[in-house]
């Protein structure tokens, strides 16, 4: 049974780690703060002290961090998977990242004779916990296919969508499809709250029809319920709306309805709301009417 390696616990990479741990892979761990990972440890994963200790344990690594800084010093920094990565291992970045970055972190690995996927998910803590993520790769059909059995461990909907960055891109495309789509559920509520309606009646209503969405019939409940935990934070999703615009610039792209969300959810963290998931635009909403 191949050896794996997982760098980052956070709300989603715990879950994700753990699906592969109770598949019965061994399972080898770093995450910057040690806590996040007991639950992990305790299960029987193994702890290192640096990405690159990971990936010297591991045939196959996987990383889910925050931010792309933060996915270049655990690819390519001294003590990052690439240093410590054996020829013949397979490197997986499931962060949601540049796809410039994605591009460089697997010319890396070629010189060194590693091979890279980037692989980022959709689906949130939900589709984390439960194990039905979507899963947008990019990279080489050989090591796709090696890791394909491990993605079906942690999700449902799992392609290849082409080679180095197209995993990146595609999220991107995701992510600029949800963030107008949040900004018409949140509207929707708040409609249906002034009208005097039982807002979970109208969630239940109109979810089974062409307003049905993942995050009305996800996240529309929690607004309800005044739940704002996060399934992903406002401050990774103006990280990933960044991204999107960066790239947009660059295929000289005008996105003006991504443009205009990104500063609503820019206004959510000047309120506070930055570590709060992004149906905390609710509370957006709600304080401007």
């Amino acid at each position: 049974m191949k050896k794996l390696g997982w760098v980052g616990t956070g709300v989603m990479g715990k879950s994700m780690c753990g699906h592969l741990m109770a598949a019965g892979y061994p399972m080898s761990v770093y995450t910057r703060t040690r806590t996040k990972a007991e639950e992990l440890l305790a299960a029987g994963a193994t702890w290192f002290a640096s990405p690159k200790e990971v990936a010297e344990n591991s045939d196959i690594a996987f990383a889910i961090v925050g931010y792309p800084q933060d996915v270049h010093e655990v690819f390519l920094g001294e003590e990052g998977l690439l240093a410590g990565a054996k020829r013949g291992a397979i490197l997986v970045d499931m962060t949601t990242s540049e796809p410039s970055m994605a591009e460089e972190i697997y010319a890396a690995g070629k010189e060194k004779g590693v091979s890279v996927l980037d692989a980022p998910v959709s689906g949130g803590d939900v589709g984390a916990k439960e194990a039905r993520l979507a899963i947008m790769a990019g990279g080489d059909k050989k090591a796709f296919d090696e890791v394909l059995p491990l993605f079906e461990v942690m999700g449902k909907n799992i392609r290849l969508l082409g080679g180095p960055g197209a995993g990146q891109h595609t999220k991107a495309a995701n992510q600029i499809h949800i963030a107008t789509t949040m900004i018409g559920l949140v509207e929707c509520l708040l409609y249906a709250h002034r009208a005097g309606l039982d807002m979970m009646e109208v969630i239940t209503t109109i979810e089974k029809g062409a307003a049905g969405t993942w995050s009305l019939s996800n996240y529309g409940p929690r607004i309800v319920k005044g739940n704002f935990d996060p399934g992903f934070m406002v401050k990774h999703f103006v990280k990933d709306m960044g991204i999107a615009l960066k790239e947009a610039r660059r295929m000289n792209l005008s996105l003006p309805g991504l443009a205009m969300a990104q500063q609503f959810y820019i206004a959510a963290m000047a309120e506070g709301l930055e570590n709060m998931g992004t149906h905390s635009l609710y509370k957006v909403f709600e304080r401007m009417n």
